[in-house]
């Protein structure tokens, strides 16, 4: 890459890639997330800080890195400072980034030094890829010696290192497959098949809002799964999927399912692969004795395959 490329976004051209790092009371971690993009070896993009009404000395810390910054950082927010939640702050930050790449961020994450350039590079090379997405470090460790456990890589679902086709993504991982499903902060996907699929959804409980987004591209797009490990997810107490007790993601869920059945009719996609993982996801909730029938004989399964691998290696 030239020297002129690599300065383009601070001199104000548009840039290859636009990032959109979303917060809100992420005081404690918005730092390490912005000096994650700053450490990136490829150097042609711009940070968007997409403020979802914080309250707690995080406007301060973003104004004050676009000030610093100008012309490679810029801070938005709501009308009024509203928080209107993280999908409605993913659709903001995206409407004002100008790149042809985009990458979202969460503030608690943070992403390995070679992310970008490695995902550019794939993208370039698959113009028929509308999005990237990489294994994850469930990152505990970052707490020291007050860490819960010890960090875990966790890969997506399916056969990496390849591209997956419509929409064998949307049957195969979660919500409405057994596999692992992208983190946010490991995305990077072409503008084009956001504006083609209208954005975020806002509606979507905030729990599952990358899957309301995920369900829509999943149905349209060529997918690059990769084997990388490009963010660190740091868990941590205060976080979403934390503080979301088990009766509120259940409803969550039964909320999106009823969503995303309606988004499948509406766009005529009759799918028969689609038709059975909406009818198995449903099942607890339409029929929970079926469910756990069937979840009982799947543990009777998977014991019996247990014993006779043991009785074997004797």
């Amino acid at each position: 890459m030239s020297a002129d490329a690599v300065d383009a976004a601070a001199v104000g051209a548009a840039p290859t890639v636009s990032v959109v790092l979303i917060f809100h009371d992420d005081h404690r971690f918005l730092p390490e997330a912005i000096a994650g993009v700053f450490a990136q070896t490829y150097r042609d993009w711009e940070l968007v800080l997409a403020d979802d009404g914080a309250t707690d000395g995080s406007t301060d810390l973003a104004r004050a890195c676009a000030r610093e910054h100008p012309g490679r950082v810029r801070h938005v927010e709501h009308p009024a400072h509203a928080n209107r939640g993280p999908a409605a702050a993913r659709n903001l930050g995206v409407r004002a980034a100008r790149g042809r790449y985009l990458a979202v961020h969460d503030a608690d994450d943070v992403w390995e030094p070679d992310k970008l350039a490695e995902q550019v590079a794939i993208l370039d090379r698959h113009p028929q890829v509308g999005l990237v997405v990489g294994a994850s470090r469930y990152w505990w460790s970052w707490a020291g010696a007050a860490a819960e456990r010890e960090d875990r890589i966790m890969p997506i679902g399916v056969e990496p290192d390849r591209i997956h086709r419509p929409p064998e993504l949307a049957v195969r991982l979660s919500p409405l497959g057994r596999g692992v499903a992208p983190c946010p902060s490991s995305w990077l996907l072409r503008r084009e098949l956001v504006e083609q699929i209208g954005g975020w959804e806002e509606h979507v409980h905030p729990v599952l809002e990358d899957q309301g987004f995920l369900g829509k591209a999943y149905l349209v797009a060529d997918v690059w799964v990769s084997s990388r490990v490009w963010d660190r997810y740091r868990r941590h107490p205060g976080q979403l999927v934390a503080v979301t007790t088990g009766e509120h993601y259940h409803a969550a869920l039964r909320d999106w399912l009823t969503w995303y059945e309606a988004h499948l009719r509406a766009r005529g996609v009759t799918d028969p692969r689609l038709r059975r993982a909406l009818r198995r996801a449903w099942l607890p909730y339409r029929r929970p004795w079926l469910a756990a029938l069937r979840h009982a004989a799947g543990r009777r399964r998977a014991r019996l395959r247990v014993l006779l691998r043991d009785r074997g290696g004797r």
